[in-house]
């Protein structure tokens, strides 16, 4: 029940309106709901599921946002696109637009929360949706560094979420033991740094090993460079 507290949504459904960047006009749209981890949109506008974006959102005539979101998810009903956006940036200043917006808008979503009587997840269309941290099969080159004994270990990515990453090695990691990682992604940009905790490892054949890596953090800015690489 913490946990639901902590990302409960506000239920505005007014009209919004939102510039990608890059756009030199503002398009219609329905804000369902948000908070500062997320919103629910609804608009003309086709996104693809899985991407990384930025926008200005104006919430009324006196918020406006600078966001870069995840497009978490996506519905078609009766016409038209409903999709479930997961903030990768959002200012604390922005934050406090947010809540100075919801509480001239829809102040009794306020003293829901202050009451403690949070609306109820919809299936399907939560902010933290499952989808977010998909695995993706996708095969780069990875170099690790075992924080315990400093020894480096070269080793293949077998399918990457934002939240960790499968990987086939010759060398087995115990578990449990704290990792830098860096992928070299066909980008021409610099390696992709991360961080994180060996979950599990095992044998894998006659002179490999398969390891599950969790990530300290969701890197959702990471996880959309490697998908355009």
């Amino acid at each position: 029940m913490q946990e639901r507290r902590k990302i409960s949504r506000w239920q505005i459904n007014k009209p919004a309106s939102i510039k990608l960047e890059g756009a030199v006009a503002f398009a219609d749209c329905l804000l369902k709901d948000i908070n500062f981890k997320g919103m629910q949109i609804v608009l003309s506008l086709r996104f693809t599921v899985d991407s990384y974006i930025k926008f200005n959102l104006k919430l009324s005539e006196e918020y406006s946002l600078e966001c870069e979101a995840w497009v978490a998810w996506h519905k078609y009903v009766e016409g038209y696109n409903i999709y479930g956006f997961y903030f990768t940036r959002l200012k604390d200043s922005d934050k406090e637009k947010i809540y100075k917006y919801v509480y001239q808008s829809v102040p009794e979503e306020i003293a829901k929360q202050l009451k403690g009587n949070f609306v109820v997840k919809e299936r399907g269309e939560n902010m933290e949706d499952r989808r977010i941290f998909q695995r993706f099969n996708i095969r780069f080159p990875v170099k690790l560094l075992d924080l315990n004994n400093g020894q480096e270990v070269i080793a293949e990515t077998s399918d990457i979420s934002a939240k960790g990453m499968g990987l086939w090695s010759k060398q087995g990691i115990v578990e449990n033991t704290p990792l830098e990682a860096w992928l070299r992604i066909p980008d021409k940009g610099e390696p992709l740094y991360t961080r994180g905790n060996v979950i599990w490892s095992r044998p894998e054949g006659a002179s490999g090993y398969r390891l599950g890596i969790g990530l300290e953090k969701a890197d959702l800015t990471g996880l959309s460079r490697i998908l355009r690489a």
